[in-house]
C-alpha cells in the first residue's frame, strides 16, 4: 500500500495538482501519508533528479523545476548551479540556454524563500551560461532542432539569451 502511494508521489514529483489532473489525487489521499514521509520522498526525488542532470539535455532540470514549485528547497537550485558551473560549458547552445532559463524559473518559484546568497550564486551560474551562448558560435547537437524551441538562428538565440540576462539584471536582488 505504501509502495503505491510512493509510486504516485514520485511519478508526479509530489505535485498534488499533477495528481488531480491525472485523476489519482483522491486515491493518493486515501493512503493518508504523513508530511514527514512526503518530505523524505521529496528528498529522494531531489537526489535522484540531481544525479540525472546531464550536459545532453535538461529533462532532470525540468523535473527539479516541477519539484521546486511545490517544495521550496534551496538545495535544488544549489545542485543545479553547481552542476552548471562544473559540467555545462561543453554542452550545446540549446542546453545552456534551457538550463539558464530553468534556473531563472526556479528562482522565481522560490522568490519568497530563497536566500540572497543562493540567489546570487544561481544567477551568476545562469549569467555565465547566457553570456557564453551569446559569445560563442551556435552549436546544436542532433535532436536539438532550433524550431522546437521557437528559435530560427543564432540571432534569435542571442535575443532569447538577452531577455534572460535582462530578467536577471532587473531582479531587485541581483547585485553586480
Amino acid at each position: 500500500m505504501m509502495e503505491r502511494a510512493k509510486e504516485l508521489f514520485l511519478l508526479h514529483f509530489g505535485s498534488f495538482m499533477s495528481m488531480r489532473q491525472a485523476g489519482v489525487y483522491e486515491v493518493y489521499k486515501q493512503f493518508e501519508i504523513d508530511r514527514e514521509v512526503e518530505i523524505e520522498w521529496y528528498n529522494e526525488c531531489i537526489d535522484s533528479c540531481t544525479k540525472q542532470l546531464s550536459i545532453r539535455d535538461w529533462e532532470a532540470a525540468a523535473s527539479l523545476l516541477v519539484i521546486v514549485k511545490v517544495h521550496s528547497d534551496e538545495r535544488i537550485i544549489k545542485n543545479v548551479a553547481v552542476f552548471v558551473t562544473k559540467q555545462l560549458m561543453s554542452a550545446d547552445s540549446i542546453v545552456k540556454l534551457m538550463y539558464a532559463e530553468h534556473i531563472i524559473e526556479m528562482i522565481k518559484a522560490m522568490r519568497r524563500t530563497i536566500s540572497d546568497f543562493v540567489r546570487f550564486e544561481a544567477y551568476e551560474a545562469a549569467l555565465h551560461l547566457l553570456e557564453d551562448v551569446m559569445k560563442k558560435p551556435l552549436v546544436v547537437d542532433p535532436g536539438h532542432e532550433l524550431s522546437l524551441f521557437q528559435l530560427r538562428d543564432k540571432r534569435s538565440l542571442n535575443n532569447r539569451a538577452q531577455i534572460s540576462i535582462d530578467t536577471i539584471k532587473n531582479d531587485g536582488y541581483w547585485k553586480e
